[in-house]
C-alpha cells in the first residue's frame, strides 16, 4: 500500500535531477563556448614569425588565443569585424622608459597609440625592484604588460651609496651586489641591464660587470647594455659586450645601437660585420633600435671623459658628437626660458660660442642640483641630433635587430611614435622593410630576444596581446614640440584578451600584468 507513493516520488526526483543536470551542462557549455569568447573575422593575420600573412579568423577565450583558422561564429559570441585590416601580435618594446608615465596615466595611451602591449623596463642599469613592481601593479593596474631587467646601477647604489658611485667597487661590495641580483632573478627579472656610459656605472670595472653577468647567466637570464661608449671608444665597448657573451654563453643585446661620432658615420656595415663574426663564434649577440637620428639624454653624456670644464672636450662635442643647431634643450630647471631652444640659439643669447655655452649649462645644472637637494625630476635634458639616417636604416635592416622606443611620454617623439614610424615611414613610404619583416622585428623576434615564450606570436595557447591596424594609413604624428601627438592607423589593441584602445582612445580597461622570467 505504501510502495506506490515511494516509486512516484523517486521518479519525480529523477526527472528533477536530469533537468538540473541538463541545465548545468547547457549553461557550462554556453559559458565556455560563447560568453567568454571573441571572434575576430576578415583580418589579414601576420603571425609575428615573418612569414607571409593569411586571411584567417582568430578566437579569444579569456586571456588566451584558443583557435586560428576558418572559424565560424558561435551563437551569442562577440564578433569583431576587422574589415580587411592587419591583425598582428601586440608590439613588444624591448627598451622602454614608459613605466613612470603609465603609473601616472594607467590607460597607457603613450604605448597603446602605437600598438605596444608589453614594455620592458629596468633599462640603462636603472629600475625598480621586482617586489616593488609587483606591488605597484597590484595597487594601480595599467593597460600594458610590464617586464623588467635588474639594473646594475640600482645594485651599485644600494650597496655603495650614491656618494661612492664614481669609484670602483670592492670585492666585498661585488658579493653584496651578486646576492641582490640573485634575489631579483629568483623573483622573475629577465636578466641584468647596464648603462655603462652613465656616471652611475661608468666607473665600474669590467670584472664587476662580468661577475654580475655570470650570476645572471646562472639563472638562464640575459644581458642588455647601453654600452660604455657609442662614440670615441665604441670599438672597445663592443669588445666588452662580445666578451661577456663569450664568457657567460648567455644572449647579450646592445641597447639602441647607434654611431654617435660624426667622423664614424657610414661605418654601420663594419660594425655589423664585427657582430656577425661574433655570432659565427657562438655569441648570441643582438641589438635593438629606435627609428630616429636624434637621442634624448643629459648634457653630461656629451663629455665621454666626464671632464665637464675642459674646453677642448666641449669643442670636440659640438664638432663631432651632436649638432648644436639641431639639438634642443627640452628641460632646464635653472633657467626655464632656455627650454625649447637649441644650444646654438642659447649661445647666441649669451654671446658665447656653442662649446662655452655647453660647459656653462652643465655648470649651472650642477649648481642648481647642489642648491636644491629636494628637487624632484630632471634638472636638464637634451634631444640631440647625432646620427646618420643611412646608419640608422642599415641597423634597422640587420636581421638580428628588433625595434624599441627607448621612450617615455616626454619630449622625444619616440615615446609616442616609434613603432608606427617604422610601419609608416620605413615600410610603406621608404620600403626598406617588408610589412611581415617589420612586424616580426616588433613581436616574435623581440619575444625571442627577451626569452618570453607565450607572447609575440599569434598561435594557439599564447596570450591574446593583439593589434589591429590599417597598413595604408598607419603613421606616427609625434614631433619635437608636439611629442605626444597620437599615431594614426592603430584601430584596436588587446592586452590579455581585453580591448584597451579603440578609435584613438582608451577603453578604460587595465588588463596589463607583470611578466616574469620562466
Amino acid at each position: 500500500m505504501n510502495a506506490k507513493p515511494s516509486i512516484k516520488y523517486t521518479i519525480q526526483l529523477s526527472k528533477v535531477f536530469v533537468t538540473v543536470l541538463f541545465l548545468f551542462i547547457l549553461i557550462k557549455t554556453y559559458s565556455q563556448q560563447n560568453s567568454s569568447t571573441q571572434l575576430i573575422i576578415n583580418a589579414i593575420v601576420y603571425d609575428g614569425s615573418g612569414k607571409a600573412p593569411q586571411k584567417v579568423n582568430v578566437r579569444i577565450q579569456g586571456d588566451k588565443l584558443i583557435a586560428i583558422g576558418k572559424l565560424l561564429p558561435q551563437k551569442n559570441e562577440q564578433v569583431i569585424d576587422a574589415h580587411g585590416g592587419v591583425l598582428a601580435p601586440g608590439f613588444i618594446d624591448s627598451h622602454s622608459h614608459h613605466f613612470g608615465d603609465v603609473q601616472r596615466n594607467p590607460n597607457a595611451i603613450s604605448t597603446a597609440n602605437q600598438g605596444i602591449t608589453t614594455i620592458v623596463i629596468g633599462q640603462d642599469g636603472e629600475g625598480d625592484w621586482m617586489d616593488s613592481l609587483q606591488a605597484k601593479l597590484k595597487s594601480n593596474p595599467v593597460s600594458v604588460n610590464v617586464a623588467s631587467y635588474a639594473g646594475h646601477s640600482t645594485l651599485r647604489e644600494e650597496v655603495m651609496g650614491e656618494a661612492r658611485l664614481m669609484e670602483q667597487s670592492s670585492p666585498a661590495e661585488i658579493e653584496k651586489m651578486k646576492l641582490l641580483l640573485a634575489n631579483e632573478m629568483k623573483k622573475g627579472a629577465l636578466g641584468l641591464s647596464t648603462g655603462l656610459e652613465y656616471e652611475q656605472a661608468f666607473y665600474s670595472s669590467k670584472d664587476e660587470v662580468m661577475q654580475l653577468s655570470k650570476l645572471a647567466a646562472s639563472f638562464n637570464g640575459r644581458y642588455i647594455s647601453h654600452i660604455r661608449s657609442e662614440d670615441i671608444h665604441m670599438e672597445e665597448a663592443l669588445d666588452e659586450i662580445i666578451q661577456i657573451g663569450k664568457a657567460t654563453k648567455m644572449p647579450v643585446q646592445i641597447s639602441h645601437i647607434k654611431i654617435a661620432k660624426k667622423e664614424n658615420w657610414g661605418t654601420a656595415k663594419d660594425i655589423l660585420l664585427k657582430l656577425e663574426v661574433a655570432r659565427k663564434e657562438g655569441v648570441d649577440i643582438t641589438a635593438d633600435i629606435y627609428p630616429y637620428d636624434y637621442w634624448h639624454s643629459t648634457l653630461r653624456v656629451l663629455f665621454p671623459a666626464h671632464d665637464y670644464e675642459n674646453i677642448k672636450s666641449a669643442e670636440f662635442a659640438v664638432n663631432q658628437l651632436f649638432d648644436p643647431k639641431e639639438s634642443f634643450l627640452v628641460q632646464f630647471a635653472p633657467n626655464l626660458s632656455y627650454k625649447g631652444k637649441t644650444i646654438h640659439q642659447i649661445a647666441l643669447l649669451r654671446n658665447e660660442t656653442d662649446a662655452v655655452t655647453l660647459m656653462n649649462l652643465i655648470a649651472m645644472a650642477s649648481k642648481f642640483k647642489a642648491e636644491h637637494a629636494d628637487y624632484k625630476g630632471s634638472i636638464e635634458a637634451i634631444v640631440a641630433k647625432s646620427m646618420s639616417e643611412s646608419d640608422v636604416t642599415q641597423f634597422i635592416q640587420w636581421k638580428h635587430t628588433n625595434i624599441c622606443s627607448d621612450g617615455n611620454a616626454g619630449a622625444h617623439p619616440r615615446g609616442y611614435g616609434s613603432f608606427t614610424r617604422i610601419l609608416g615611414r620605413y615600410v610603406r613610404e621608404r620600403k626598406v622593410l617588408s610589412l611581415e619583416n617589420a612586424i616580426h622585428k616588433m613581436t616574435g623576434m623581440t619575444a625571442d630576444h627577451l626569452g618570453i615564450k607565450d607572447r609575440g606570436y599569434i598561435k594557439e595557447g599564447n596570450f591574446a596581446d593583439l593589434v589591429l591596424l590599417d597598413p595604408s594609413t598607419v603613421i606616427d604624428n609625434a614631433i619635437i614640440g608636439n611629442s605626444n601627438a597620437l599615431s594614426t592607423g592603430i584601430k584596436m589593441v588587446w592586452v590579455n584578451g581585453k580591448i584597451v584602445y579603440q578609435n584613438q582612445q582608451s577603453t578604460g580597461i587595465h588588463s596589463g600584468v607583470l611578466i616574469q622570467r620562466k
